[in-house]
């Protein structure tokens, strides 16, 4: 049985992100992608990072922390980045624990289609 989806979408995890790190599905808008990388870091799903990373952009290595379990997602804004769009802007603020220890980043992050599928670009870390 399928639970909540950890993007905060209130949807099961099988109808949202699952088919997206899966494969299955491409991200229709740079939402759905930002929400579907966030499980991805949730879950440690590193290829699927890796894979939806701007290939102009993307580390030569990313190494998860294991240590951090990522508890909420909170979108705050959204500018384009719709079905339409060829870029888009998402700024979210991710809840975590790291080793017991409570802590959030608040972070915009940039998007565009490349190829008809959406990929993150970059981001700007709010402190």
């Amino acid at each position: 049985m399928s639970k909540q989806c950890i993007c905060g979408s209130s949807q099961l995890f099988d109808a949202c992100c699952g088919p997206l790190l899966s494969g299955e599905k491409k991200a229709p808008t740079a939402e759905r992608l930002m929400r579907s990388r966030f499980s991805a870091f949730a879950t440690g799903n590193r290829e699927y990072l890796l894979q939806t990373w701007d290939p102009n952009t993307v580390p030569d290595s990313l190494e998860l922390d294991p240590d951090i379990t990522f508890e909420s997602l909170q979108i705050v804004d959204t500018h384009r980045g719709g079905l339409f769009d060829d870029q888009g802007v998402v700024e979210f603020i991710a809840r975590y624990d790291h080793d017991g220890t409570k802590g959030s980043q608040h972070e915009r992050s940039f998007f565009r289609r490349l190829n008809g599928a959406w990929v993150y670009t970059s981001g700007i870390v709010n402190t």
